[in-house]
């Protein structure tokens, strides 16, 4: 399976800080907020990845994280010229993916705890799978209605009246015919391809199957100033707490083998000394030679 990073959008609701850089290269509290999806697909066991971004963002985005080789990954880039929706992510990434089935994963939304993410990767044969988060209000996102035995009935984006509270967060696995289904959806009203249409229609043919995430779960949308800093401050306080780092991706691909000992040496020893260094040569001096 390939995944994909949608790290476009103008980055409106953040103003003014996003006129330097995007959105999803802000940081959150100590490392730039695009790692956090980088992980989650990384501890999917998703090593071939796609950055979508803007065009001008592109070569900070290439400068940052470069081909992926360092963490035994590939990285590879494409450009959305403008902003058309969620779904036009697969039109964009269709030459990338080959027909092969893909994890989409939001670049500004940020996952921690027991998601079963990589068993979901693991077991998936086709179709759409995605997942389910009580909101507080459901009103700002797509929303998922559930009938009595749990089973997804309808789709509905952004309503005034939810059918329900379960809101679906930006991550989401699509098989292989994923870029000819988006390519047949027609824009919304806003003029884009609204990922909530390209749902309904695997909810139409019964091929959506939706996961409920539990209270363990954090899920973190960091799409404005206010929860911009709620992530940092809740990355902040795990770290400090577990005396651990969420999303430093030079561990992740080492725990994950996808980096050996010798290479995450070489990646820290080429970095200057910071607190991020410091952590990752605790890693390096706990772990047996």
């Amino acid at each position: 399976m390939k995944g994909i990073i949608l790290a476009g959008g103008a980055g409106s609701r953040l103003d003014p800080i996003t006129r330097v850089a995007s959105k999803q290269l802000q940081p959150v509290y100590d490392k730039p907020m695009i790692y956090y999806p980088i992980a989650t697909l990384l501890q999917a066991g998703i090593r071939d990845i796609l950055v979508i971004t803007t065009p001008a963002d592109r070569p900070r985005f290439e400068a940052l994280l470069d081909d992926g080789s360092q963490f035994g990954v590939s990285f590879r880039y494409a450009t959305q010229p403008e902003p058309k929706g969620i779904a036009q992510a697969f039109l964009v990434g269709a030459d990338f993916l080959g027909g092969d089935p893909v994890a989409l994963v939001l670049g500004d939304n940020i996952f921690y705890g027991e998601l079963g993410f990589d068993e979901a990767v693991a077991s998936f044969d086709g179709g759409a799978l995605i997942f389910a988060y009580p909101v507080s209000d459901p009103r700002r996102y797509g929303v998922v209605q559930f009938d009595g035995s749990g089973t997804a009935i309808s789709l509905e984006e952004k309503p005034l009246r939810p059918r329900s509270r379960y809101a679906v967060p930006g991550m989401y696995l699509y098989g292989g015919d994923v870029v000819a289904i988006a390519g047949g959806l027609q824009p919304s009203d806003r003029g884009e391809l609204e990922i909530t249409d390209l749902n309904r229609v695997y909810l139409e043919q019964g091929r959506l199957r939706v996961r409920t995430l539990g209270r363990g779960v954090a899920w973190l949308d960091s799409g404005t100033h206010d929860s911009l800093l709620d992530a940092a401050n809740f990355i902040a306080t795990i770290e400090h707490r577990q005396g651990t780092k969420i999303a430093c991706l030079e561990e992740v691909a080492y725990r994950a083998g996808y980096l050996d000992r010798a290479g995450l040496g070489a990646l820290v020893a080429d970095m200057p000394a910071s607190g991020y260094r410091a952590y990752l040569e605790e890693i390096l001096a706990e772990e047996p030679g």
